[in-house]
């Protein structure tokens, strides 16, 4: 136990029966106490763990620093380049004493220096650049071969690796390039024996008897570092980071190109809560959403597969469609839908766009398949991944750290961008993660044209209500008109008035999309607009009043028509009745084949009356091919659609993931001026504690002593545990002591504290 204790303060070896141990001129503590307040908050800033919880001195915080987990969770913010000054000083041993930094590597001086305050700023690293140490567990974070590099080979010592190299074949030169590029040992069959080089056939034995690999054992080689250094001299352009090619757009370009995405995104979102409002989609027994749900809704939206699982996840993320508690589980529309679908499109967008980006889960993992080849289904629990948001966030902020309007040229050269700026982050789906992400911020308006969009910054910076505001500042002008086709198509050259898209939405069909949106008028559709009450009269003004074209003749004939069929059969709730003014009406649905499935009666000659719900009876006439219509207690034409199954719901607060916050610099302050005061209470020196466990002591003894301290104005140490549950120290000045509570003031300052006394552990009086 004394030996590890000695190892992290100095170097330590064995001579005969003693141990030696050279204490190193400064240690990590040491270091870190001779540093200013600022370093430290900073320290705490870009390494957030090691504030949980609050680390009583210095002492604390370097021992947390050194920890293998902390070490490699800071490890992987590291890019490329400072990686390979780390690797670098663990090939120099840093870890077990302080090396120079000068020629290091072959770079420039500045740059190695950059690195290396990169380091010490997140105390990977301590010391002065002649003499630069590195936490013991940098190297078990760095795994089992720093830098890629394998063990020394002492026949190579004052060899010229690179004449060697020059001479072996092109077969052999694969074999080293995939060994120093990688890790350094390999399996093979040809390692049972070491040739000589006139016997040897194989790259493997013609390496082995060059010295150029190492024999582990029978079936295993190493690549000597010797010879991994020197093929890869050129390696130092590879720490150099990427050229991102950009483009250049104005910012209106991009705004107005998100907000088109963005119109889409809202049209495809409300179609699906009300197809499965009618229609709701079956969870698999598995969980999540099935091929055949997912195969409706790109049918009935004309969209891809992909789209359509980003469209369920972000309906899943914003709460619009939640799963049923029941026997057959479904995905239904939550009543937070209903509120969606009547706020303002830029509040839509607002709250589809924070969900996605707060959004646990990765969409573009829908519908692969898993390592077993088992199918990966959207909304099931197969794409759930908590380190989503910060991953999609640090593709967006790289985005955003480029010039208003400037977008990148190849999603590849971002992927490869990030993949140097964080090499050890992402996993196997890094790059892909990079490709989804763009492409899903692209359909959702944050991205266009490459480039962030105004709201997309907003949303970034600011938050959602911000970016709403922006994107209704982006999104086009509504329109109060629209142009009728003699094809009657109706063409939208625009966003039409919330009101005046309802209106048309009730008697046309959606055709297609886009900038300009184009609707069909059919005889179904108009019918749909009488079923809902509208007359003849209020079509034929709609269209005379809001069109900028002339109205054609065919489509004033096909509104009168169906206007002069519809509604003369009519249908009541008695429990479900229907009356005719034309007796030879009501005889001909009382001899049609359907009558007997509604089980009509006729009771007079106009009236028919049957057990079955009134919305059947309708459904079922019109199949048949009548136009019955529905009226209410004073005759007048009703709607009886069922408005769509709602499950009830609590919304998910939108929250940026933990890593994404900005740390509090108070509350960083904080947590530095209490290291300093457990750094002098550990340092004072201080008479017999008194304690309140201790075996005689008790609670009136340490009040007796703080009482005594104010009498006479002397220091106490005080021990106790905090509001967070940790053991501190602190040295105070009291002043006062009364209603359970101590105050005083801290020996360096004029700032008074108020210390609860049954917290207090030990305490005594401090020896000046």
């Amino acid at each position: 136990m004394f030996a590890n204790r000695f190892r992290e303060y100095g170097d330590y070896r064995k001579a005969g029966p003693y141990t030696v141990v050279r204490v190193s001129s400064t240690t990590l503590t040491d270091w870190l106490r001779a540093r200013d307040d600022e370093a430290l908050a900073e320290v705490l800033r870009l390494r957030p763990d090691l504030a949980t919880p609050r680390p009583a001195d210095t002492t604390v915080l370097a021992t947390r620093a050194g920890t293998r987990a902390s070490v490699a969770r800071a490890a992987e913010g590291l890019d490329t380049f400072t990686l390979a000054v780390l690797d670098a000083l663990l090939t120099a041993g840093a870890d077990r004493q302080p090396v120079p930094l000068d020629g290091l590597l072959d770079v420039p001086p500045e740059r190695l220096r950059e690195a290396a305050d990169t380091l010490r700023g997140m105390i990977l690293a301590w010391g002065d650049d002649d003499g630069i140490s590195l936490v013991p567990a940098a190297r078990e974070a760095g795994g089992l071969y720093p830098g890629g590099l394998g063990r020394s080979s002492p026949s190579l010592t004052d060899v010229d690796v690179s004449v060697l190299l020059a001479e072996i074949e092109d077969d052999e030169r694969k074999v080293v390039t995939a060994l120093a590029h990688g890790q350094p040992v390999g399996r093979t069959k040809d390692a049972a024996e070491i040739l000589p080089l006139a016997d040897a056939r194989t790259p493997i034995q013609r390496l082995l008897a060059r010295g150029l690999l190492v024999r582990v054992d029978a079936q295993t080689v190493e690549l000597p570092r010797e010879v991994g250094l020197a093929v890869r001299r050129e390696r130092v352009g590879a720490l150099t980071e990427p050229t991102l090619h950009t483009t250049a757009h104005k910012q209106s370009t991009v705004d107005a190109t998100a907000a088109s995405e963005t119109l889409e995104v809202l049209r495809h979102m409300e179609a699906l809560i009300h197809m499965w409002s009618d229609d709701p989609a079956t969870t698999l027994k598995s969980g999540g959403l099935g091929v055949r749900d997912v195969r409706r809704l790109t049918k009935a939206l004309d969209i891809s597969e992909r789209q359509a699982t980003l469209l369920a996840e972000l309906a899943f993320g914003a709460s619009l469609i939640a799963e049923t508690d029941t026997v057959i589980p479904e995905w239904i529309p939550t009543n937070h839908a209903d509120l969606w679908l009547a706020a303002s499109p830029a509040n839509r967008w607002a709250t589809l766009a924070a969900a996605w980006l707060d959004l646990p889960r990765l969409p573009g993992l829908g519908g692969l398949r898993d390592g077993k080849d088992k199918l990966l289904a959207p909304l099931s629990e197969d794409l759930r991944r908590p380190v989503a948001p910060l991953e999609r966030l640090r593709v967006l902020t790289a985005l955003a750290d480029l010039k208003p309007g400037t977008g990148i040229a190849s999603p590849d050269e971002l992927a490869a961008l990030l993949a140097w700026r964080a090499p050890r982050r992402g996993g196997r789906l890094r790059d892909e993660i990079v490709r989804w992400t763009l492409t899903e911020a692209s359909a959702l308006g944050i991205v266009a044209l490459g480039a962030v969009s105004g709201p997309g910054r907003a949303l970034l910076d600011e938050g959602a209500a911000a970016a709403a505001k922006r994107m209704a500042e982006a999104m086009p002008e509504p329109i109060d008109h629209f142009l009728v086709q003699a094809d009657l198509t109706v063409v939208a050259p625009g966003v039409l008035e919330p009101h005046l898209a309802a209106q048309v939405g009730e008697v046309a069909d959606v055709e297609s999309a886009g900038s300009a949106t184009v609707y069909r008028v059919s005889e179904t559709s108009i019918r749909r607009a009488l079923d809902v009450g509208r007359t003849a009269s209020d079509l034929h003004e709609l269209f005379r009043l809001r069109s900028r074209t002339p109205i054609p003749q065919s489509l004033t004939y096909l509104i009168d028509d169906v206007a002069r069929r519809h509604g003369r059969l009519r249908g009541g709730a008695a429990t479900s009745f229907l009356r005719c003014d034309d007796p030879a009406l009501v005889a001909e649905v009382a001899a049609h084949p359907v009558a007997a499935s509604l089980r009509l009666r006729r009771i007079a000659p106009t009236v028919l009356i049957s057990p079955l719900p009134l919305l059947e009876i309708l459904d079922e006439l019109r199949a048949a091919g009548f136009a019955p219509a529905a009226e209410d207690v004073d005759g007048q034409v009703v709607d009886l659609r069922p408005t769509g199954r709602r499950v009830q719901t609590a919304a998910r607060a939108l929250r940026r993931p933990a890593g994404t916050r900005v740390a509090d610099p108070e509350q960083l302050a904080e947590i530095v001026r209490s290291m300093r005061a457990g750094d002098r209470a550990a340092e004072s020196r201080r008479s017999r504690p008194v304690s309140p466990s201790s075996g005689g002591a008790n609670l009136a003894e340490v009040m007796a002593l703080l009482k005594t301290a104010i009498q006479d104005g002397s220091k106490v140490w005080i021990g106790m545990v905090d509001g967070h549950g940790s053991a501190v120290q602190r040295v105070l000045i009291p002043v006062r002591l009364g209603g359970g509570v101590v105050e005083g003031h801290d020996p360096t300052g004029d700032d008074l504290h108020r210390l609860p006394v049954h917290r207090i552990t030990s305490a005594a009086l401090v020896e000046e």
